[in-house]
């Protein structure tokens, strides 16, 4: 019974957090880009962001937590940090993956979405050119999008360790 809690959890989670990502990569700007000027963009994403950081982190602890106990439970798993399998291989670059992610997000949260809140802020105070509000958000959007791609290859390496 735990561990089929601890796989639906995992699955949520993922959805969630993964479901967030895509909607913020591939769906928010093209919308938002077709009727909002460039500020009102940035002042949208910095909304979402701030709804959707405390989900993502939420999601990475249940993640973090459910994980461990699937992995343990796994008959391939070894020990941890163990590669001496298919399955090892495939969950130890998961993890890789994740971290990176994770690296990525903390860009996004500690440095580009204050300075994406600056811009907002001083473009309500006294409009001037868009153009470094235009490339911060540009650069968050890269971001989301490579951490988008990202978790397509942490499913992918989900996957490949499912069948090992």
């Amino acid at each position: 019974m735990i561990l089929t809690l601890a796989f639906w959890i995992h699955m949520a989670a993922t959805v969630v957090w993964i479901g967030g990502l895509f909607f913020q990569a591939a769906i928010l700007p093209a919308a938002a880009g077709k009727i909002l000027s460039i500020s009102q963009q940035a002042a949208l994403m910095e909304s979402i962001r701030r709804r959707f950081n405390p989900l993502a982190a939420l999601s990475l602890a249940l993640l973090v937590a459910t994980g461990l106990v699937q992995m343990t439970a796994n008959v391939n798993y070894n020990g941890l940090l163990t590669i001496d399998n298919t399955w090892g291989l495939s969950i130890v670059a998961k993890h890789v993956a994740i971290g990176f992610m994770v690296l990525v997000g903390i860009v996004q949260t500690w440095w580009l979405q204050p300075s994406l809140t600056r811009a907002v802020f001083l473009q309500s105070v006294s409009p001037t050119d868009e153009h470094s509000l235009q490339s911060l958000l540009k650069r968050n959007q890269l971001l989301t999008r490579v951490n988008f791609s990202v978790a397509l290859l942490v499913l992918l390496l989900t996957s490949v360790a499912r069948t090992a």
